[in-house]
């Protein structure tokens, strides 16, 4: 019994530490999320944005 518990406290280790890094399946899933929220931050300020630099626009236009 004692042998077995040895055993298995010196595997029980390299069973958690074969994960060493993120995968490419978290990296995809990160890179999604990413855009997902690029995405949406563009459309809810696009307007927005848009309106403003039609503010700049015309007053650079009526001054040059």
């Amino acid at each position: 019994m004692k042998n077995l518990l040895i055993t298995l406290k010196s595997k029980i280790p390299t069973v958690f530490k074969k994960e060493v890094g993120a995968t490419m399946v978290e990296y995809a899933i990160m890179l999604a999320l990413i855009a997902v929220v690029s995405i949406v931050i563009v459309k809810a300020l696009g307007t927005s944005v848009s309106s403003v630099f039609n503010v700049v626009n015309s007053s650079l236009q009526t001054t040059g």
